[in-house]
C-alpha cells in the first residue's frame, strides 16, 4: 500500500474558492477522515485525489507517483460512493467482478477473487441477488466489495453511510474499519458526522471554507483543539463570549483561566457538556443557574441552563448520566461549575 499526499491544493469554481492551498499526508495504512460542515471543500478534496477534478495548483502523489494529471481510471485506487453507484442489472457477484473483467483478468482469478471478497463483506449468502433484493447495508458492503476487487493501493469513501438509518450506520462503520485494518489499505472517509470520524479514523482532518483547521488523532483533537472552529465543531462544546479582566477570563464562581494572547477586552471559552458539574441548591459554590429545559438522550440528559456572569445572562448546557438528572426538576435553582483545565479560549 501507498501513502497519499496532498501539497497546496487549490481548486476554485467561479468565484468559489472549494480548496485554498490544502496541505495533507496520508500515512502507509492510515485511514484519515475528512471532517467538516456541508460545503466545506472535503468532497472535493478526494475528488482530487481520485482524478474525478484537477487542481488548479498543487499536486496531488500516491506513493512516489505524481497523479496531478493522471486520468481516474489509471490511478491505483479504488472508491466507495455515497449513492452505492451497483449496477441494477448485475448481481452481488456480477458487481464486485465487474473491475476485475474490464481488466481483462483470467476467469480463474476473477472467481477466487470475488469468492475472498464475498467472505470479507459477509455476502457470501447474497452472492446471487441483485441489488434492489438487498438491503441497503448490504448493498454498501457490495460496493466496498468491488472497490477492493483490484487490490487497490488507496481506498476513498464520500460519505458511504449517510443514507443509512443509524443501527445499520453504527454496524457498518465498524465493519469498515475492520475491513480496512485486515487489508491494510490507507483509505480517506469524508464525513460530516463528528462521532463517525472518531470512531473510524487514525487520525481527522477538520475543514472549514476550503482549508484544513487541524489534522490530529481523535483523542488530541477532542481534548486540544487548536483553532476557534475545532472547538465549536467538535465536541459540540459550549461557546462563552467572556470579558477580560486583568488578564484572565472566566465565569464568576465557577471557573477563570488566563485569557488567551491576543485578545481585546473579550474571549470566547469553549468546554464540553460532559465538564459541567451541576449541584442542587442555590447555595454553595459554582455559579447559580435555572434549569430551562432538560433533553433526554438516553444514558445522559442534556441540561439547558441560565446563568449570570457579570450582570449578563449566560446560557449553557451540561450534560449528567439520567439517573442523576431525574432528581433535578425544571425551573429549579442549580449551581454550575466547570474545571478550568477542561475549557479552551481563544480570542475574539
Amino acid at each position: 500500500m501507498s501513502g497519499v499526499s496532498m501539497v497546496g491544493v487549490t481548486k476554485t469554481y467561479g468565484q468559489v474558492k472549494a480548496l485554498d492551498h490544502v496541505s495533507v499526508d496520508v500515512c502507509e495504512g492510515e485511514l484519515l477522515a475528512l471532517l467538516g460542515p456541508s460545503g466545506c471543500g472535503k468532497t472535493t478534496l478526494l475528488r482530487c485525489v481520485a482524478g474525478l477534478e484537477r487542481p488548479d495548483r498543487g499536486s496531488v502523489e500516491i506513493g512516489e507517483l505524481d497523479v496531478t494529471g493522471v486520468p481516474t481510471r489509471d490511478r491505483p485506487i479504488g472508491m466507495v460512493f455515497q449513492n452505492y453507484a451497483l449496477f441494477p442489472n448485475l448481481t452481488v457477484r456480477q458487481n464486485i467482478a465487474f473491475p476485475l473483467e474490464v481488466r481483462h483478468k483470467v476467469r480463474r482469478e476473477i472467481d477466487a477473487r470475488v469468492d475472498e471478497l464475498l467472505e470479507l463483506v459477509h455476502l457470501t449468502d447474497q452472492a446471487d441477488r441483485y441489488p434492489k433484493q438487498i438491503s441497503g447495508g448490504q448493498a454498501q458492503r457490495c460496493a466496498l466489495g468491488r472497490a477492493l476487487a483490484p487490490n487497490p493501493e488507496v481506498l476513498l469513501l464520500d460519505e458511504p453511510l449517510s443514507a443509512l438509518d443509524a443501527l445499520v450506520r453504527g454496524r457498518l462503520r465498524d465493519e469498515i474499519r475492520r475491513i480496512q485494518q485486515l487489508v491494510g489499505i490507507t483509505a480517506i472517509y469524508v464525513t460530516h458526522d463528528q462521532s463517525e470520524a472518531m470512531a473510524i479514523a487514525d487520525r481527522v482532518a477538520v475543514m472549514n471554507a476550503g482549508r484544513v483547521e487541524q489534522v490530529a488523532a481523535p483523542a488530541d483533537l477532542y481534548e486540544l483543539p487548536a483553532t476557534q472552529f475545532s472547538a465549536k465543531f467538535v465536541g459540540s462544546r459550549n461557546a462563552v463570549e467572556l470579558a477580560v479582566h486583568d488578564g484572565r477570563v472566566g465565569i464568576p464562581g465557577s471557573f477563570h483561566i488566563e485569557a488567551p494572547s491576543g485578545s481585546n477586552g473579550h474571549a470566547l471559552a469553549f468546554f464540553r457538556p460532559e465538564d459541567v458539574v451541576v449541584s442542587r441548591g442555590a447555595d454553595g459554590p459554582g455559579m447559580a443557574a435555572r434549569v430551562e429545559l432538560k433533553v433526554f438522550l438516553g444514558a445522559t440528559t442534556r441540561l439547558h441552563l441560565i446563568g449570570d456572569a457579570d450582570g449578563q445572562p449566560i446560557a449553557i448546557f451540561g450534560d449528567l448520566p439520567s439517573r442523576q438528572a431525574r432528581l433535578i426538576d425544571e425551573g429549579e435553582m442549580v449551581r454550575v461549575d466547570v474545571d478550568p483545565s477542561h475549557v479552551h479560549a481563544f480570542p475574539i
